[in-house]
């Protein structure tokens, strides 16, 4: 195995194993480290490439998901729906964008994700809302922002769909976590397609890093299980790391 296919398939699998045992947030690491690990040189290669890495993750990672029935489908699909619309807007943008520019706001949003992560949200009792029109128009909205921030940065965007999906609809976390996989993925693929239509991705790439967070996906689902009761002081532990990879991106594109 050359260097460059062990980084890019060990980078992959850093991904997939904080995916596993997270279960979201983990995605954040993909652009950085492909960037500053696997020495991607364009920031829009990186964020296109990362965006189908994620994608395909979070489609794997859906079908466990629905396998168990905690997928409320008709809401996942019509936040997928509107929030692709949202994606590709924000992804045109991002495209737009100068590289340095683009990864300094990225850098501020990892600031943004830790602080989140930092905090223990407390236990809400989920009350599902009817069906309505004033349901239907939030979710759309919330949708349309969530999908717009994912398309923009290139990420999962998992920490904004799970809040959004209990806000709009009421439903309970288990739920609103498989039924944000769904729009992850979606998100993702809006991406990467918007950036290959512009040659942004790398698609070599894309699968070795692809088949790292597989490798990596499996033991950190393992892991997850076992060290279920430390979930709030692992979700602390790496807040702190992506201050430390926030802080390094800031520093280099400054």
């Amino acid at each position: 195995m050359s260097h460059s296919l062990l980084v890019a398939v060990g980078s992959g699998g850093i991904v997939g194993f904080m995916l596993g045992l997270l279960g979201g947030g983990g995605s954040i690491l993909a652009t950085p480290l492909l960037l500053y690990v696997v020495g991607v040189s364009q920031p829009h290669v990186a964020i296109g490439t990362g965006a189908l890495a994620v994608s395909v993750n979070a489609f794997a990672n859906f079908a466990i998901h629905a396998s168990k029935g905690y997928v409320w489908w008709r809401c996942a699909i019509i936040f997928s729906i509107f929030g692709v619309i949202g994606a590709l807007g924000g992804s045109t943008l991002g495209k737009a964008l100068d590289g340095e520019h683009l990864l300094f706001l990225f850098g501020m949003l990892m600031l943004v994700v830790g602080a989140v992560m930092l905090v223990s949200p407390k236990p809400v009792p989920e009350k599902a809302r009817p069906v309505d029109l004033t349901m239907c128009l939030t979710t759309a909205a919330v949708a349309l922002a969530a999908g717009a921030a994912s398309g923009f940065f290139g990420i999962g965007g998992g920490f904004l769909i799970v809040p959004g999906l209990i806000l709009a609809t009421g439903m309970p976390m288990i739920s609103a976590v498989g039924s944000s996989l769904l729009s992850v993925g979606a998100f993702g693929l809006a991406t990467a397609i918007n950036y290959a239509t512009s040659g942004l991705v790398d698609w070599v790439l894309a699968a070795e890093f692809i088949a790292g967070g597989v490798l990596g996906g499996v033991p950190g689902m393992v892991l997850a299980t076992r060290l279920s009761s430390y979930k709030g002081l692992l979700n602390r532990l790496f807040a702190c790391v992506i201050f430390v990879v926030a802080a390094y991106v800031l520093f280099r594109s400054v």
